[in-house]
């Protein structure tokens, strides 16, 4: 059989080549390389020279095979264990820098009081908030920015939303996409799934945006004997063990509460916590606020009429904080374990529904600060306020506008440091979609000291954390938070960034991934007991540790 000829190859090598530098160009500079791409096809010649040379390339038989390898991929990830494949990378790599900062010297911060609540596992490990009083703060240490090292794990479209951590430091996580809901226990090292439970599926909500719905897929956490409890989409309270009889993972369901009686259809659960006597207190999103007593079997329910948004606290001394779209609250138990309002105060809540959060009012959970104060942030027009209030009588203690003129707002909680809180700038986070192609949020990560009856801000940080639920290191003093750079070049970079939470100086940025894949989308910042960061994505799990 005759060898081709130079001269029937040659047309063939030209195109192939052609493709193959695109491709490259893309994948370094991003969706800007397209344009590059592209503009050899303005000029005649060289449009009509690739284009013939790309039909002749692109055949039958190239197309018949790209089919078959393509379908042979999508065999293969649906095939494969969750997480046993990283999450695929996107473009822009040499146009975005991998690392920015330098390693951080521990510098402790001292005077924060975390109380441990008798009913939850231990502090850091057992919500999303971390603790009783929400304080988003740990008493163990996080990256240094170390020759840090960042693996991920591809669970498909699947975000894990609350991450806490059993006795054997497994991570159990709460997930879903837009349709269902999964319980997950999932090893810190391989981010392999060792067992799962599929929840209720998510229900649709007229009027709301998949990735704004909150009904059973958003918060649970883990008591004091390990076991996950979770509010499920069809109005119940399920308990899971974490562990089989050799410690081994396993996820079974051990108890049930059906609240169908006391929330009606149409509403939904929202969050759950236990107080200091083990009633396990629950809120529904049309303002319905519940108690259980395990003792009595009994639930008694408080209509506020006020929409629930987000996640509440509890203190030591019996207190429920609580904050609807109109107010604050501070609920206690009354004699006969039913709910009773403490006090009821009125904060600023604008007069619209602000981009970056879900509803007209605050976005915070309530931080309980230290033995007198907690805090909120209000929605008010103009900038958005940080409000300290008295913890027995509900006074305003002090408040502190953060951020710019009309551009403030916030749907995360609050950070406890010595002294003050940390708040971050959500305005203008609609979704996805509102940070693709380079774009971002409005910036601004703020720390509110107080003083006596005064409270003012510390510092302005300009970096981006769309949705981050910001998290701090106690033992390092560094706050950490998930950050994203606006682009000109039209490239998704997120970050995983350490702030001095004592200065507000940014210390150091590791490059977690590039493209909307990696967008946590309200996922916690969650740090590891020994040492390591982890943060849920669109499509799975990342995870930075420090090499030294």
């Amino acid at each position: 059989m005759r060898a081709p000829s130079l001269s029937r190859i040659t047309p063939l090598l030209i195109p192939t080549a052609a493709v193959l530098a695109a491709l490259v160009v893309i994948w370094a500079i991003g969706p800007l390389g397209i344009v590059l791409v592209l503009a050899p096809l303005l000029v005649p010649r060289l449009r009509h020279r690739i284009l013939g040379g790309a039909r002749d390339l692109v055949g039958w038989r190239s197309t018949g095979t790209g089919v078959v390898v393509v379908a042979a991929l999508a065999g293969l990830v649906l095939l494969l264990p969750d997480g046993l494949l990283p999450i695929p990378p996107g473009i822009g790599a040499l146009t975005t820098p991998s690392y920015v900062g330098h390693p951080a010297t521990a510098r402790p911060i001292s005077g924060v009081e975390l109380p441990q609540h008798p009913f939850l596992a231990r502090n850091g490990a057992n919500n999303m908030h971390n603790d009783a009083g929400a304080s988003d703060a740990y008493t163990w240490a996080g990256p240094r920015g170390s020759e840090p090292s960042v693996k991920t794990a591809w669970y498909g479209i699947e975000e894990c939303a609350t991450l806490a951590f059993d006795r054997h430091e497994r991570l159990i996580a709460l997930c879903g996409d837009v349709n269902s809901a999964n319980l997950h226990i999932i090893d810190p090292d391989s981010m392999r799934k060792l067992d799962s439970f599929a929840l209720p599926a998510r229900p649709k909500v007229e009027g709301t945006k998949p990735w704004e719905n909150l009904c059973g897929g958003a918060y649970f956490y883990l008591d004091a004997q390990d076991r996950a409890v979770v509010a499920t989409s069809d109005r119940r309270v399920l308990t899971f063990t974490t562990s089989d009889s050799d410690g081994e993972a396993q996820l079974a369901k051990v108890e049930t509460l059906d609240l169908s009686t006391e929330i009606p259809d149409g509403d939904c659960l929202i969050a759950l916590l236990p107080d200091w006597d083990g009633r396990i207190w629950f809120e529904s999103q049309g303002g319905l606020v519940g108690v259980f007593s395990p003792d009595t079997g009994q639930v008694r329910v408080h209509d506020l009429g006020e929409e629930l948004v987000n996640s509440f606290s509890v203190d030591e001394t019996g207190g429920v904080y609580i904050v609807s779209a109109e107010a604050f609250y501070r609920f206690e138990a009354d004699p006969k374990g039913a709910p009773r309002v403490a006090w009821r105060t009125t904060y600023d809540r604008g007069v619209k529904h602000k981009p970056g959060q879900l509803s007209q009012g605050s976005g915070t959970t309530p931080t309980v600060v230290d033995e007198r104060l907690v805090a909120i942030t209000d929605n008010a027009d103009d900038r958005m306020n940080v409000v300290f209030h008295d913890r027995e009588t509900g006074k305003v203690v002090c408040k502190a506008p953060v951020f710019e003129s009309g551009r403030s707002a916030t749907e995360n909680s609050l950070v406890t440091v010595d002294g003050g809180v940390i708040v971050e700038n959500n305005y203008g986070y609609t979704g996805p979609q509102r940070v693709m192609l380079g774009r971002a949020s409005e910036p601004g990560i703020a720390r509110v000291n107080v003083n006596g009856d005064d409270c003012e801000v510390a510092w302005t940080s300009d970096v981006v954390a769309p949705t981050s639920v910001p998290k701090v290191s106690l033992e390092t003093g560094l706050l950490y938070v998930y950050a994203k750079r606006p682009n000109l070049w039209g490239v998704n970079a997120w970050y995983f960034t350490g702030i001095n939470a004592r200065t507000g100086k940014t210390v150091f940025s590791v490059r977690t991934g590039l493209g909307t894949l990696f967008n946590n989308h309200y996922a916690a910042v969650t740090i590891a007991p020994d040492g390591s960061a982890f943060i849920a994505t669109l499509a799975g799990m990342v995870r930075v540790r420090d090499r030294s």
